[in-house]
């Protein structure tokens, strides 16, 4: 049986294709709405796992997702980095002279400023999705529109690619958490190089978070990141999230977390995972 994968947005959004990278071609991607809904389809065991973007090169962390890998008792079972190539797209038979507007997400939008500064006839339309941009000018067959989205997007969509890669940075990546429950058999093999993601809070004392973090460097572990949230219902108080670049089977990572056990307040593995690559 195909395994159905949870993903945020419209058929054809970024997060599709590191659906197929992270669970592979034959799985089947289960497109909703809002971030929430991906993890609790998940969680009420709707799909057998979710992707979720959890961090941008050029616009920094899913904040809203790492709410969400605290909130639901999910594991990471694998990540991957995934260029973000913006492409212009129109309905077949439609020309590039043709266009007045251009659809897309605001943030995608914001991504092609050297494209739009270039052709100043084009108006920028914000829409709700890349993919659902194109999926809104093919199915209303607008002659005088274009969209701005994934390749895969005009693959499903019939659609035809006017410009390739019309994107200001080509060092744009967005980085992908497998998700799964605990317990189950995860999607992705294991082998290479090992991360351990986890988020702990410290008491709001003086050293508190150097000491929590001396467990790692006393052990010779790396910190690929940290990064804080704010804790809900203690104002200026955080949560603090690490990615460890260690496997959390291995003694000293095992012997590292004990000894941040003992002093941290609170201390969550969200998942143990092969270290993805990008591309």
């Amino acid at each position: 049986m195909k395994k159905k994968v949870a993903f945020q947005g419209e058929p054809g959004a970024f997060s599709q294709i590191a659906v197929r990278r992270l669970a592979g071609n034959r799985a089947q991607a289960v497109p909703c709405e809002r971030f929430e809904q991906v993890f609790r389809s998940l969680d009420e065991k709707q799909v057998d796992a979710a992707v979720i973007p959890i961090e941008n090169t050029l616009h920094g962390s899913v904040h809203e997702n790492y709410d969400h890998l605290l909130r639901f008792d999910l594991r990471i079972r694998g990540e991957t980095s995934v260029r973000i190539v913006h492409n212009l797209i129109a309905a077949q038979g439609v020309r590039l002279r043709q266009l007045r507007r251009v659809f897309s997400h605001p943030v995608a939008l914001n991504q092609c400023l050297d494209f739009f500064a270039s052709n100043r006839h084009l108006e920028k339309i914000p829409f709700y999705d890349t993919a659902g941009s194109v999926k809104m000018i093919v199915s209303e067959n607008l002659k005088d529109a274009g969209a701005i989205a994934s390749s895969m997007a005009a693959e499903i969509y019939g659609a035809r690619i006017l410009k390739r890669s019309i994107e200001d940075d080509r060092e744009n990546y967005t980085r992908f958490f497998l998700l799964q429950r605990p317990g189950s058999r995860s999607l992705v093999p294991p082998g290479g190089e090992m991360k351990t993601s986890l988020v702990f809070t410290t008491r709001n004392t003086p050293g508190a978070l150097f000491r929590a973090l001396s467990v790692f460097a006393l052990r010779d572990l790396n910190l690929a990141k940290i990064e804080s949230r704010p804790l809900r219902g203690k104002p200026w108080e955080y949560l603090f999230y690490v990615d460890l670049l260690a496997d959390s089977a291995d003694p000293r990572t095992r012997k590292a977390l004990g000894h941040l056990q003992e002093l941290a307040d609170f201390l969550k593995v969200l998942g143990c995972y092969p270290r993805g690559t990008a591309s």
